[in-house]
């Protein structure tokens, strides 16, 4: 949560201003639908272009090393020697292409300087470049550009006025535009600036939340939100899929109309377990915004509990290895990343901010092991006492109860410490 929502939940009715993004369905006519994919095909061939530049100058004996500056000096001569396609553009949108290639280097040399898993970055295909930039309204776009129509539109430079599905109305200053692409559709993202808040009245409610596989989550007050499992859901439908898929080759310089047809039935489904885990979460985190007023969760590090395990080589046999569990912990890293605990608790922390609630992270160790003082135990912290996922029971003092429950009570419990401790 950041620092103005925290103050707008401790005055209350503050005025608070936030950053948020209002994403809108594009109605393109067909040769507007034609233009837009010229412009990602173009954006694409400035990015990849770009790229090869930079790999051949650090290539070559002197090394040298190509910064955005220097790209972003010869877009002038590039636009003026193909009119036809990089010169239909905006040059500001092409400025923030380059400026993507930018930040994928600089993120590149600081995993290599702190000794991560560095990752160059990679030429884009045709379709794994979805996305164009504009960094201003009004340069080479503009949003709501006939205001005098009830239609409302964007214009974008090379591509004319689109129709726009607003589905809920804009509020703030609109700072970027981008357009996106996914699967067939057509979307306009707007990050606007100086949104203000809504908050909501106080309940003096408080509550510790505890996020799982079997249930999304377990509330310290017993209720339990079920886990739908999405993707389990439809995994062998999408198996089904991916198997016809795999029947055709998969580098072709021109793809037939059933190969097309297959590899968008595949994203159609990972598009529809998506679209419906991103409902569920909003509507589960609008719950609790609505009910509580400070709401407390584990810090999660989703990243490194989905971790695959690390090998175990045979002592006693080269090349050899022995069992490390990997087989049942992919089954729970399938099970924790379809639950989409990061993208839930993202969620809730910005419908937090604009609500003037206060989401507070604490330590997430040894929560669901801990007898919960709050329900008149005795603080025993033991591996024993949660011997099995849903069953605690304290090898101390005998208190039994749902462990999930637990977990959320001792969330809350450690929520109320921090904040008397930063009182």
């Amino acid at each position: 949560m950041s620092a103005a929502g925290r103050r707008s939940a401790s005055r209350g009715t503050a005025a608070v201003e936030v950053r948020r993004a209002f994403k809108f369905l594009l109605r393109p006519t067909a040769r507007q639908q034609q233009a837009l994919s010229e412009m990602l095909r173009d954006h694409c061939s400035l990015y990849n272009a770009a790229l090869q530049e930079r790999r051949d100058a650090f290539a070559h004996p002197s090394m040298t090393r190509v910064r955005y500056g220097d790209q972003s000096a010869q877009l002038k001569d590039i636009r003026a020697f193909d009119p036809e396609r990089q010169g239909r553009w905006s040059f500001s949108s092409q400025q923030a292409t380059l400026r993507r290639l930018n930040n994928a280097f600089e993120a590149f040399f600081r995993r290599v300087k702190v000794g991560q898993t560095p990752g160059y970055p990679r030429f884009k295909g045709a379709g794994h470049f979805d996305t164009v930039t504009f960094p201003k309204d009004g340069d080479g776009c503009r949003w709501d550009s006939t205001p005098t129509d009830t239609q409302t539109r964007v214009r974008l430079q090379g591509v004319g006025h689109v129709r726009v599905h607003r589905h809920r109305p804009v509020r703030g200053r609109v700072k970027t535009i981008s357009i996106k692409r996914e699967g067939r559709r057509w979307f306009v993202i707007l990050a606007c600036e100086a949104v203000p808040a809504d908050p909501l009245p106080a309940t003096g409610a408080q509550v510790g939340i505890d996020m799982g596989v079997t249930h999304l989550l377990t509330t310290s007050d017993g209720e339990h939100v079920l886990n739908p499992r999405f993707a389990e859901t439809t995994a062998e439908e999408l198996a089904e899929a991916q198997r016809h898929l795999a029947t055709f080759p998969k580098r072709t310089r021109q793809r037939t109309k059933r190969h097309r047809a297959a590899a968008r039935k595949v994203a159609q489904l990972y598009a529809k377990v998506r679209r419906t885990r991103l409902d569920l979460h909003h509507k589960t985190a609008r719950a609790l915004i609505r009910d509580y007023d400070v709401i407390a969760h584990e810090r999660l590090n989703t990243a490194g509990m989905t971790k695959s395990p690390a090998p175990r080589p045979d002592p006693e046999q080269t090349g050899a290895f022995l069992p490390n569990g990997a087989a049942a912990k992919a089954g729970l890293n399938r099970s924790i990343l379809d639950a989409g605990w990061g993208e839930f608790l993202a969620i809730l922390a910005n419908k937090a901010e604009s609500a003037g609630r206060l989401v507070i992270p604490v330590d997430p160790r040894n929560t669901s092991r801990t007898c919960p003082p709050s329900l008149g135990g005795c603080g025993h912290i033991a591996k024993d006492n949660r011997l099995t996922q849903a069953k605690f029971e304290c090898v101390k003092c005998g208190l039994v109860e749902n462990a999930d429950r637990v977990g959320a009570l001792n969330v809350l419990h450690r929520a109320g410490l921090a904040l008397c401790d930063a009182a």
